[in-house]
């Protein structure tokens, strides 16, 4: 399934073009030199000469327009992340390097699957290059990975379980902390309310400023692609033809692939954005939605170990109220273990019993430090 983003951006100018690409061509440079992989150098070295040309492609429209000559010379931001990358290399950086209009980003994030070749003896051996050699096997190939991206981030359900232990580990462990330190209620159902809402909307502000930066990234890199495939398709196709055959695919095969991909407007832009960014446009999702999901998990699972305190019919009955609070918290913890086991693909008791293992260490400790405090 293809995507679309509904968004607005101002005009970029002709000489903000040509400094980002000046800015991918330093920092190409960067790449190679700090990479071990032969293929991965000549990848990087490749794409530098491509980004070069776009570049020149702007210095000529610059020219055009009666400017002089312009002068590049690289920001500070681009030799941080230069000085970032030789410390720690290409994979840990290739968010950063995405935002910043380097391309190839897609090598560092998954393998294709290996197409089989028949060996000597006639058996099945794994092919040398970890890409596949027709066309219909890279569509294949491209379709199945959005499949698997869509799978593995459409995970609501997870997210939704581990926001509901967040707030049940931290909640259970400050009013189990305040109850060793004083018998008071009042108090501990104050400090368990203070905790379940402060909890809830630091939660839900970090997860709206995250998906919103995440999103007016994507939202710009992808602006910024949709006018390129609008301005110079040969030389989008070009780059993407570099990538392919540094992933296996003969020269002559890796362009006729991206040319094709690149004459399918619904298409190029989607494979452009996952094959040369290496950015996830099911990763576009609503701040909005995710801050509500964030505050509502949270506060789910840091209701139940306040629930005994609040509740009328344990109204009074301090004791009684602990009691059920501490069952009421084990019995979560049990099964939201047992839920992420599904994830892990662990057994749910063992997957139980180690979140209630862990969560009670954690409130026993703050108990114990309450208890210390008290006296």
């Amino acid at each position: 399934m293809h995507f679309r983003v509904f968004v607005h951006f101002q005009n970029v100018s002709a000489r903000d073009n040509w400094g980002q690409e000046k800015q991918a061509v330093f920092l190409y440079g960067v790449l190679a030199e700090v990479e071990t992989s032969p293929d991965r150098r000549a990848l990087f070295a490749k794409l530098a000469q491509e980004a070069a040309a776009q570049a020149m492609i702007w210095e000529t429209e610059i020219r055009r327009a009666g400017d002089g000559p312009p002068g590049y010379r690289p920001s500070t931001r681009a030799r941080l992340v230069a000085a970032l990358v030789r410390r720690l290399g290409g994979q840990r950086m290739r968010h950063v390097l995405s935002a910043m209009k380097v391309r190839g980003m897609s090598i560092y994030q998954s393998t294709p699957p290996q197409l089989p070749v028949t060996g000597a003896g006639g058996a099945a051996e794994s092919a040398p290059h970890p890409m596949p050699r027709r066309m219909e096997d890279i569509r294949e190939d491209i379709g199945r990975r959005h499949r698997n991206v869509a799978g593995a981030h459409g995970g609501t359900v997870r997210a939704a379980v581990f926001g509901v232990n967040d707030g049940l580990v931290s909640n259970a462990s400050l009013i189990f902390g305040i109850a060793g330190a004083t018998a008071d209620r009042h108090l501990i159902t104050l400090s368990g309310v203070a905790g379940l809402l402060a909890g809830a909307f630091s939660m839900a502000a970090g997860e709206y400023i995250s998906m919103r930066s995440q999103r007016e990234m994507f939202e710009r890199q992808i602006a910024v692609e949709r006018d390129e495939l609008a301005r110079y398709p040969r030389e989008e196709a070009a780059e993407l033809a570099v990538i392919y055959e540094a992933r296996g695919l003969p020269r002559r095969d890796a362009e006729r692939v991206a040319s094709a991909i690149i004459a399918n407007p619904q298409s190029a832009l989607d494979t452009v954005a996952r094959e040369e960014l290496g950015l996830d446009p099911d990763e576009l999702g609503s701040p909005w939605g995710a801050a509500l999901s964030s505050f509502l998990a949270f506060s789910g699972g840091a209701l139940i170990p306040l629930l005994p305190f609040v509740l009328p019919f344990w109204a009074g009955a301090g004791a009684t109220a602990m009691k059920v609070s501490i069952a009421l918290a084990g019995a979560a913890l049990f099964g939201v273990g047992a839920t992420i086991s599904l994830f892990t693909g662990r057994r749910a008791l063992w997957g139980g019993l180690r979140m209630l293992l862990i969560g009670g260490a954690a409130a026993l400790a703050t108990n114990l430090i309450g208890r210390l405090f008290g006296v």
